[in-house]
């Protein structure tokens, strides 16, 4: 990949995976909107012009940090109440449905956070959707690459066309005009109860949850990531254990991989995962040989936005697998996501709870202030990402961008993937099975905004469209 440099802004600063979606931000943000605003007004244009990873339909994460304190949302949706004990686990169609809690975490980021109102930021996304986007060369190639594409998002588009989806336009209409709840009672509930094993109940008693976030120290800086159901644990651990030695590339692999196996053991919606960060616990952990870890696929967008204020929006968003579930509500032009596929790490369906979650928000501090946001999509890769992207700021001194375009590394069983740049040499000894990949898709894509000396400093992932910019 060529050299990009990072972006710098003197006020606000907002980080997308596509340059429509940083652009919607920053009007927000020009017509006096916070983070939280800018970060709905994104994530909304992202459901139009990333429609293969995210949408109305997916479910969403958030890390805030205002008034010195992190708070978390966490806006996953359970499997049907229902659902069968002894349901089959399901990697598309109806029964990988579970509750989509996307639309109602925008509406409690913008409760409890934003200033404009909710129909304000979904403005941009109406537009896009109704008028079209350009769509973008990375996305068009991942367009390409679903195994299959539902009603209204067929044939997939060559990289610069224009792609219009009314019946999608229609749906954020009618969330900015009637509220968030006609995603749950309404008829996009209803049209979305007919389309999966969900069942209206299941919709109307959804609600998303403001967690408290985990925090855990690397070298001086402080990381915060989000409890279970997600996977933010792993990152932690992972670092955790790579403090204890020195920051190689051969350490950060054995470190990724004693934490994914802890996590895929743990994880769980509800489960107390704090064990895994007390000290005697990774110590301990450090003399352990680490096991195959296996990653499904999956597909995801990650934004964040800083304002004047410093007030930070780490945000998370997706359908998991490419167009999720396969299944679009009729009527709608939403896409069900298919996250009951991740019933798959506890071995079952657990009915009305969630899954394992690989969706993780990051957000840094240093010094008890903020050092800003920063995130990787990818499914499974994002711990090993995150950690990656930690270890280049904090250990190399990288720049944001410079970080987040680094050469990666990806641990599946016993194969571990290189990404052109790496020595290969660097990984002897480990065990594994080394192979270069020239598919950049296998390493996600990330985001970040550091707070620097005089500004802010940012930086979005070469391997995907989008940009940094601010004001």
């Amino acid at each position: 990949m060529t050299a990009r440099p990072p972006s710098f802004a003197a006020r606000a600063m907002a980080a997308t995976s596509q340059p429509l979606a940083t652009l919607a931000a920053l009007r927000l943000l020009e017509r006096g909107g916070n983070a939280a605003d800018a970060a709905i007004g994104a994530a909304a244009v992202l459901s139009v012009t990333e429609p293969m990873a995210t949408g109305l339909g997916g479910d969403a994460f958030a890390l805030v940090w205002r008034d010195g304190e992190p708070a978390g949302l966490d806006a996953a949706g359970p499997a049907p109440a229902e659902a069968p004990p002894d349901a089959l686990i399901a990697v598309t169609g109806p029964q990988s449905v579970t509750v989509p809690g996307a639309v109602a975490g925008w509406a409690a980021l913008s409760e409890r956070f934003g200033r404009l109102g909710l129909d304000a930021c979904l403005a941009s996304a109406v537009d896009a959707a109704a008028n079209g986007f350009a769509v973008g060369a990375r996305t068009a190639a991942e367009w390409r690459r679903a195994p299959a594409l539902p009603g209204g998002f067929g044939p997939a588009p060559r990289a610069g066309a224009t792609f219009r989806h009314p019946e999608l336009a229609a749906s954020l209409r009618a969330i900015a005009e009637e509220g968030p709840q006609t995603v749950y009672t309404g008829a996009i509930g209803r049209a979305i109860a007919s389309a999966c094993w969900l069942s209206e109940a299941d919709l109307a008693g959804y609600e998303p949850r403001w967690v408290a976030p985990l925090r855990h120290g690397y070298r001086g800086v402080e990381v915060v990531e989000l409890p279970p159901p997600t996977q933010g644990v792993a990152a932690l651990e992972a670092l955790a254990l790579l403090e204890r030695a020195a920051p190689t590339p051969a350490n950060a692999v054995t470190s990724v991989r004693l934490a994914l196996e802890d996590a895929l053991a743990t994880v769980r919606d509800g489960a107390d995962v704090t064990g895994l960060l007390e000290a005697g616990f990774v110590a301990q952990r450090l003399c352990a040989a680490a096991r195959e870890v296996r990653e499904p696929a999956g597909g995801t967008v990650y934004l964040c936005v800083v304002d004047e204020d410093r007030m930070a929006v780490s945000f998370i968003q997706s359908l998991f697998g490419a167009f999720g579930s396969g299944v679009v509500a009729p009527g709608t032009g939403i896409v069900l996501h298919n996250r009951g596929a991740c019933f798959a790490v506890g071995g079952a369906v657990e009915p009305g709870r969630r899954p394992y979650h690989t969706l993780m928000p990051g957000l840094l501090l240093r010094d008890g202030g903020l050092l800003g946001p920063f995130g990787v999509m990818g499914a499974f890769i994002q711990a090993q990402a995150q950690v990656q992207f930690v270890s280049a700021v904090v250990d190399e001194g990288l720049d944001p961008q410079a970080a987040l375009d680094r050469p990666r590394f990806r641990v599946d069983r016993r194969l571990l993937r290189l990404e052109e740049g790496l020595d290969p040499g660097a990984f002897a000894g480990l065990g594994l099975e080394v192979r270069r990949e020239g598919d950049i898709t296998e390493f996600g894509g990330g985001q970040a905004i550091l707070a620097a000396a005089e500004g802010l400093v940012g930086g979005s992932d070469s391997r995907k469209d989008g940009i940094a910019a601010g004001l």
